[in-house]
Formats: structure tokens, sequence, C-alpha cells
């Protein structure tokens, strides 16, 4: 399957999270045969977490799945919009092996704005990154759901 197919379902996982609530993200975890490991939809309202983010939910999965936590290398994972720095430091720890993201994140985003998680000397795992994977997409989904909660 190709980053487009990827990230198409880590957007259906995004309207799923928004119709719960939840700011629209969603992310999905592929083996290098481009097998889904794990997914993980935006819940922290919902699980009273603040550390729920999609990418942290389906990192977990992951984990669960494979019953390790050392995560199995050549994963990809695929989420709609650019990781936080707390999400970029869990896809370091958990030596994901790429990183594909949709839209890109100004204010809040940790690899290609704010903290530049991975750039640091100190970072012990560098993913190699791919931006802008259906990203105008992804950004309505976020603009959308923002806009009708103002």
């Amino acid at each position: 399957m190709t980053d487009e197919a990827h990230m198409a379902r880590a957007l259906r996982l995004a309207r799923e999270a928004a119709e719960a609530g939840e700011a629209p993200i969603g992310c999905v975890i592929v083996d290098g045969a481009g097998e889904v490991i794990a997914e993980g939809a935006n819940c922290p309202i919902r699980a009273n977490d603040p550390t729920a983010h999609a990418e942290i939910v389906a990192i977990r999965n992951a984990a669960e799945a494979l019953e390790n936590y050392r995560l199995k290398p050549g994963l990809t994972l695929y989420v709609t919009l650019e990781p936080c720095a707390m999400c970029a430091g869990a896809i370091s720890h958990a030596r994901i092996a790429r990183l594909v993201y949709g839209a890109s994140d100004a204010k809040g985003g940790g690899v290609a704005h704010g903290a530049h998680v991975f750039d640091h000397a100190t970072c012990h795992w560098k993913p190699a990154v791919t931006s802008g994977v259906l990203a105008e997409e992804a950004a309505w989904l976020l603009k959308d759901f923002f806009k009708a909660r103002r």
C-alpha cells in the first residue's frame, strides 16, 4: 500500500475521533510489508488522560499486539498531524523507523516546528521523516473541527 492509502486510514480514525468530540487526529502503524500492526485516535478527553494522543495510543497498541515493549524494526507510523514534542519523544523511544505525517503544526509541532526533538544530540533514535501526505485534508479536518467549536 502507498503512503496515501495508509494516511487515508489515519484520516478515517481522525474523523471517528471528531465524532467522539476529540480533536481529529488519527494514527496507523504498519510493518515493512505494509501490514497494519496498530492504530489509534486522539482520546485524551474520553480517557481522562492528557497523554492519550493518537500516536501514544497507537504505540501502546503496537506494543500490546507485539507483546513486547521493544517494537520490531522497520515500522512506519502515519499520523494526520505533525507530532508534538511528547509524541516525537515516544516515537524515538519506540524506535519507529519512519514517520509520515499530514498537516504541519506551527504552534504545537515537535518535529519541524517547536522543539525539533529529532534534531537534538541527546535524541537516541531519529526516524526518517516524510511530511505533507494528504496534508490539505488533514488540515481541513482540524480547521473545521475547531471552527465548529468557536
